[in-house]
């Protein structure tokens, strides 16, 4: 199997012509862009937490909309960096703006224009018109018409956006028109991907993203960032299965133990978890083993980033 993700299946060439563009969904962290990019891609390629700045990577999903070939890129959350790694992510995220035909930017509609979002839409300002900026209101059924509609007025005062969305990425209100949008917005031009494939990001990165989600979703308390992981080994088998190591590298020893639990219960019912989700998504069986190890210096190794998508210099 390659390192892309493809259902095998023949694709058919496009009759008339064709458009594909990228678009760079930015926002603050937690404002909802990896459940949008999965609702659009129809595919869970980002990493979904109730955690901010889950999302390392950028990562691409392919939406197909008709003649239309839609290269999404999910960037981190933008934030106040404070670590190196904080710093490489913020620079990722402003990094796949640039690379973009269009960019969407994402706020929560029951947060409003946080000193975070009105810091986002200063930097677009510096940016000097370099691409088309659309708006997409996240979250819209936690608060009334009225108050959604006073706070589109406020945040196109604040900018030139040339479209605004009301959305709800969790429940899909919203996400088809803003999709039949930027099909419509992206430049003509030959298709990027095969019809059939929804992500150039590398299968073990998608397996080790699945991982990480289990494991913050279950030790959020108790480890928030302080950890990552690594797909180390992946086996094609003879009967179709997937064998897949992976490497779980945490900063200290009581990390460790967490993540194990007692008699290894935790980490046996992450297996489990990440394991089902694997399978689901490939659609074949999958032999998951993760170990943990502790690195106390992986924040700072080169390496680490580079296994994320990240760029070392970036966070210096």
């Amino acid at each position: 199997m390659t390192d892309e993700i493809d259902t095998g299946m023949d694709a058919t060439e496009p009759t008339g012509p064709t458009r594909a563009g990228f678009v760079a969904l930015i926002g603050e962290p937690n404002a909802g862009k990896s459940t949008l990019l999965n609702r659009m891609v129809g595919a869970k390629v980002s990493i979904v937490t109730h955690k901010v700045q889950t999302t390392r990577a950028r990562i691409r999903g392919v939406c197909m909309a008709g003649q239309s070939q839609i290269v999404f890129v999910d960037t981190p959350g933008i934030f106040r960096p404070r670590r190196r790694l904080d710093r490489a992510m913020v620079q990722a995220a402003w990094g796949g703006a640039a690379d973009a035909d269009l960019v969407v930017l994402l706020i929560e509609a029951h947060r409003g224009l946080t000193e975070g979002a009105l810091a986002i839409i200063e930097a677009l300002k510096a940016r000097d018109g370099q691409q088309p900026v659309a708006l997409a209101i996240n979250k819209i059924d936690r608060i009334s018409a009225e108050k959604l509609l006073g706070l589109a007025e406020a945040a196109n005062a604040e900018f030139p956006f040339v479209r605004t969305f009301m959305i709800s990425a969790e429940k899909g209100y919203g996400v088809d028109d803003l999709r039949d949008w930027l099909a419509e917005e992206i430049p003509v031009g030959p298709w990027y991907y095969p019809e059939d494939q929804i992500a150039d990001l590398p299968l073990r990165m998608i397996a080790a993203e699945v991982t990480r989600e289990k494991l913050t979703l279950r030790l959020h308390e108790e480890l928030p960032y302080q950890l990552t992981v690594e797909t180390e080994k992946w086996e094609e088998r003879k009967d179709g299965s997937a064998r897949i190591d992976q490497i779980i590298y945490v900063a200290r020893d009581g990390h460790k133990g967490i993540i194990l639990g007692k008699g290894g219960e935790t980490i046996k019912a992450i297996s489990t978890q990440a394991r089902q989700d694997l399978t689901e998504f490939l659609g074949r069986p999958v032999h998951l083993f993760l170990q943990v190890k502790v690195r106390p210096n992986w924040l700072d190794e080169a390496e680490r980033y580079s296994e994320m998508g990240l760029d070392f210099k970036d966070g210096a």
